[in-house]
C-alpha cells in the first residue's frame, strides 16, 4: 500500500469516527474504534495463518455463505481442534475462537444480530484470558459495552455497535486486505484522536517527527555515532511509554529482529492498554515485549526494583517523553532510593530530573538515552542545578537539542532533547539549536524530513555550524555555572549590520540641505501670496 493510500485509509476511518461518535467524547469513542481495529488485525492474521496451516483442508465457501471458514472447519473437525490450536499457539503465539473472529462479529453486525453485544463481551474476555500464553488481563477494561454513552437501552447499545462495526468493516473493505497496514492506520488514528483531545493528548502521544529523532539517535553506535547504526539492541526501555509509538519507532529503525526485548511502563490504564494493542498490531509477539501498568517515579515494577546489580535490567537504548514539570510527592525514603541517592531528589514542583534519573539508572554502559524535557531543566537552580552539575561533571550529558515551539498537542512551549550516556568519548557537550528549523502549520508546527535529517546528521558527525550547532568545552560550561541554556552557546540572532558613521553624516547633511531648499522655495510662494513665511 502506498503512503497516499495509507493516508486515505486513515482519513476514511477518521471520518467514520467523526460521523459515528455523535455526542460521545472523542477519548471515549477512541477506545471503541481502536479496539475494533485491533480485533480486525488479530483476526486477519490468524485466519491467514490458519489457511496456511490447514492447506487444502481449509474450507472454501460459496459467496452466499457468510460464515467464517474456520468456524466451518471447527464444526466438522472437533476432535482435531486442540491439536490445531496448540500448533497455532506455537506459530502465532495466540488463538481466537471462530465465534470471536472479526468476520463472525461483522456478520452479526451486518445482520443486526440481537446477540452482538453479548458475543463481543465474551470475545473480549476470551482474548484477555485465553488467546495468549501470557494473559492480557484488562486489555479491554476501558471499553464498557454496556455504557449509556452507546445507548440508553440494551437494544440501542446493540444497534449502535452494529452500526459502528459495519461502517468500519465497509470502510476498510475499500482498501488492500494486507493486515500490516492496520498497524499504521492505528497509529494514524491515535494521532488524530490526540489532536482532537488537545492538551490531554500529551499524556500518550509523541509526534512521529520527534519520535523519529529520538529513535534514530539511540540506534546509532553510542561511542562512535559516525560509524552508523548498531546491528542489534538487546533491551529497549520507555518508562513513560504512552501508546507505545516511541518504542515502535525504535523497532522500525532496527527492523523486526533487531531488538531482543522491548520494555515499557505506563501509569494511565487507558494508554497502557493502547500500548499493548499497538505492539501486537505492529507484529510484535507477546514474548518480545513487556508493558507494565505502574508508576515509574515510585518504581513499583518488580522487574526494575531488583537490588542485585548482577540482575539489574541493562538497556542499550532508553527513550522517553514523560509529563513536563509533573508535580509529585517524594517521601523521605525516596531520598535513599538507588536511582536518586547519588544525585538528589527532584523538587516537588517538577519531577523532570526524577524521570531522567530513573531511566538513566537502567541505561547500559554502551547504551544511549534520549529524553524529551522542558527547557527549565537546562537552567533552573536549587537541587536541579546540583543534579545537572553532577551529570555534567561525571561526563554523562552528551548532547542538548533545542526544538521549535508548538510541536506537541500537550503544550505550545519549546522543548529540548537531552542525550545521555554512561560512558562517552567527547569531553565536550554538543549544542544543537533547531528552534527556527520547522514548517509552520495551522494547528501545530511540523518538522519536515530535511529538518529531522539535519538534527540527526549534526549529532551523528558532531558537526558545528554557525547559528545552529556548536561543541562547547566543559571549561566554558563551568564558567557559566553549569547552565545549559542553549542560546548562551548557540544564538540564532543575526549580527547587527555595521554602520558607517561618515556615510550616515553625509546622508543627514544632504537631507538638511534639501529641507532648506524646499523651505526657501515654499516661502517664496507664500511671499507672492502676501502670507507670512514658515
Amino acid at each position: 500500500m502506498t503512503k497516499e493510500e495509507l493516508n486515505q485509509l486513515g482519513k476514511t476511518l477518521w471520518a467514520i469516527a467523526d460521523e459515528l461518535r455523535g455526542a460521545m467524547n472523542a477519548d471515549d469513542f477512541r477506545d471503541y474504534m481502536l479496539s475494533f481495529l485491533f480485533l480486525r488485525y488479530l483476526s486477519d492474521n490468524y485466519e491467514e495463518a490458519a489457511e496456511r496451516e490447514l492447506g487444502p483442508d481449509y474450507p472454501r465457501l460459496d459467496k452466499e455463505n457468510r460464515s467464517a471458514p474456520l468456524a466451518v472447519w471447527y464444526e466438522h473437525n472437533a476432535e482435531d481442534v486442540s491439536i490445531f490450536e496448540k500448533q497455532m499457539r506455537r506459530k502465532m503465539h495466540y488463538v481466537i475462537h471462530p465465534d470471536y473472529l472479526w468476520s463472525s462479529i461483522y456478520e452479526r453486525a451486518r445482520t443486526q444480530d440481537a446477540e452482538l453485544l453479548q458475543t463481543l463481551e465474551r470475545g473480549f474476555g476470551y482474548i484477555e484470558n485465553e488467546s495468549f500464553a501470557s494473559t492480557f488481563q484488562g486489555l479491554f477494561s476501558e471499553i464498557s459495552l454496556n455504557s449509556e454513552k452507546l445507548g440508553r437501552t440494551p437494544k440501542a447499545r446493540n444497534d449502535k455497535l452494529c452500526t459502528i462495526i459495519t461502517k468500519i468493516a465497509e470502510g476498510i473493505a475499500q482498501f488492500s486486505t494486507d493486515s500490516d497496514i492496520l498497524g499504521d492506520a492505528y497509529e494514524y488514528l491515535i494521532g488524530q484522536f490526540a489532536a482532537g483531545s488537545g492538551k490531554k493528548a500529551g499524556e500518550f502521544y509523541t509526534p512521529q517527527s520527534v519520535s523519529t529523532i529520538l529513535s534514530r539517535i539511540v540506534t546509532l553506535d553510542s561511542q562512535n555515532p559516525g560509524t552508523g547504526k548498531k546491528s542489534r539492541l538487546n533491551n529497549v526501555l520507555d518508562f513513560a511509554c504512552g501508546s507505545g509509538s516511541l518504542l515502535l519507532n525504535v523497532r522500525k529503525q532496527m527492523g523486526p529482529h533487531g531488538i531482543g526485548k522491548i520494555y515499557g511502563q505506563e501509569k494511565n490504564i487507558t494508554t497502557y492498554n493502547l500500548a499493548r494493542m499497538n505492539m501486537l498490531l505492529h507484529g510484535v509477539k507477546d514474548s518480545e515485549f513487556d508493558i507494565y501498568h505502574g508508576d515509574s517515579l515510585t518504581n513499583d515494577w518488580p522487574l526494575l526494583n531488583e537490588m542485585n546489580p548482577a540482575k539489574k535490567l541493562q538497556c542499550d537504548a532508553v527513550v522517553a517523553n514523560p509529563p513536563f514539570s509533573y508535580r509529585w510527592q517524594p517521601g523521605e525514603a525516596l531520598g535513599e532510593d538507588f536511582r536518586f541517592k547519588n544525585y538528589g531528589l527532584a523538587p516537588k514542583s517538577a519531577a523532570d530530573f526524577a524521570f531522567l534519573l530513573h531511566g538513566f539508572h537502567f541505561l547500559g554502559d554502551e547504551g544511549t538515552m534520549a529524553i524529551i524535557l522542558p527547557h527549565g531543566v537546562l537552567f533552573r537552580g536549587g537541587v536541579e542545578s546540583r543534579i545537572r552539575t553532577k551529570l555534567l561533571k561525571d561526563g554523562h550529558i552528551d548532547t542538548v537539542i533545542g526544538l521549535p515551539a508548538n510541536l506537541f498537542f500537550s503544550t505550545g512551549i519549546p522543548v529540548c532533547i537531552l542525550v545521555l550516556k554512561k560512558c562517552k568519548k567527547p569531553d565536550d557537550v554538543l549544542f544543537i539549536n533547531a528552534a527556527e528549523h520547522f514548517e509552520k502549520a495551522r494547528r501545530q508546527n511540523q518538522l519536515l524530513p530535511e529538518h529531522i535529517d539535519k538534527i540527526v546528521d549534526t549529532y551523528q558527525h558532531r558537526r558545528e555550524e554557525e547559528r545552529y550547532a556548536r561543541r562547547v568545552s566543559m571549561e566554558e560550561i563551568e564558567k557559566n555555572d553549569y547552565n545549559l541554556n542553549i542560546t548562551r552557546y548557540v544564538s540564532t540572532a543575526l549580527p547587527e549590520p555595521e554602520i558607517d558613521l561618515s556615510d550616515v553624516h553625509a546622508q543627514l547633511t544632504d537631507i538638511e540641505k534639501r529641507i532648506r531648499e524646499a523651505s526657501d522655495k515654499h516661502n517664496q510662494y507664500l511671499k507672492e501670496l502676501n502670507l507670512p513665511p514658515v
